[in-house]
């Protein structure tokens, strides 16, 4: 069957379903985890109470079902602030008119301090936009800031998850990188050197936390779009000692990830009710 799209600068068809991510109206909740793995989105929806939809196109896999009776969607989106740009662009034009999103990244990163252990997690308060997708609607200087509710609800989450498993997790500075090997200081035999040999350092002294490739495109996107958007990354590498986690202590620090993420979405849904009409909402609200 044939699908006929509405033109270069609107790539969806009659129905409003997106050329990349294959959703249109209705398929998408205004609750959505980003993760890069779509096996990773395949375990968070092993955690709804049910799933209502299933869509694979390309590279993106996504689930919309319930959890705790929230509708809820996941996506997995691939690597890169390329592909998270399409998914969010794309998604917005998902939802109903009047009903903005919350998109919270639950991913994997490296950590730059000697203080975060392999399985902690890390929550974005800001990224260092050193991806180029971003670029395209900023300059330079613009900071992709999350959301302050999302960074609120993300720690009061991490801070019940961890504390079951005697793990930890910190709230700072992410960097975000063009890819995985050269843009983030990696050697790779055969190729020259990355051309800033300096950047792991400099970025250390800097505090910044962790090094990832999707979070300040989101948060850019999330400022200039005006909806709620927040990460949360569990370390996989430490680069300080370069070390790299364990399959089963990774299998551990993706599922506290995962529940961070799911119950920030939660701990959310009680604090807009507390917040009311107020832009944002804060302790005394408690």
């Amino acid at each position: 069957m044939s699908q006929e799209f509405e033109s270069a600068e609107q790539v969806r068809d009659a129905a409003g379903r997106q050329y990349h991510i294959g959703l249109a109206p209705g398929e998408v909740a205004p609750w959505i985890l980003m993760v890069g793995d779509p096996k990773r989105a395949r375990r968070v929806a092993e955690l709804f109470d049910a799933v209502e939809l299933e869509r694979s196109n390309r590279e993106y896999l996504t689930l919309t079902g319930t959890h705790r009776g929230v509708r809820i969607s996941v996506m997995g989106t691939g690597m890169s602030a390329a592909n998270t740009e399409i998914a969010v662009v794309e998604l917005l034009q998902c939802m109903p008119e009047g009903v903005t999103p919350t998109m919270i990244r639950c991913g994997s990163s490296g950590a730059l301090q000697p203080e975060i252990a392999l399985g902690d997690l890390v929550i974005t308060q800001g990224a260092c936009r050193l991806e180029m997708a971003s670029s395209a609607y900023v300059t330079d200087g613009f900071p992709a800031v999350a959301s302050t509710d999302v960074v609120l609800a993300l720690a009061q989450a991490a801070e019940a998850v961890t504390a079951a498993d005697r793990s930890a997790y910190h709230v700072g500075l992410t960097a975000t990188a063009a890819g995985f090997y050269g843009a983030q200081g990696r050697r790779v035999p055969g190729l020259p050197p990355p051309r800033d040999t300096g950047a792991l350092d400099r970025l250390a002294t800097e505090r910044v936390l962790n090094f990832e490739m999707e979070a300040s495109c989101l948060l850019t996107l999330a400022t200039l779009c005006r909806f709620r958007a927040g990460a949360v990354c569990a370390a996989y590498a430490s680069r300080p000692r370069n070390t790299f986690i364990s399959s089963d202590d990774k299998d551990a620090a993706e599922l506290r990830c995962i529940t961070t993420g799911l119950t920030a979405i939660h701990n959310l849904i009680a604090m807009d009710q507390a917040r009311g009409a107020r832009p944002v909402w804060h302790p005394g609200l408690a």
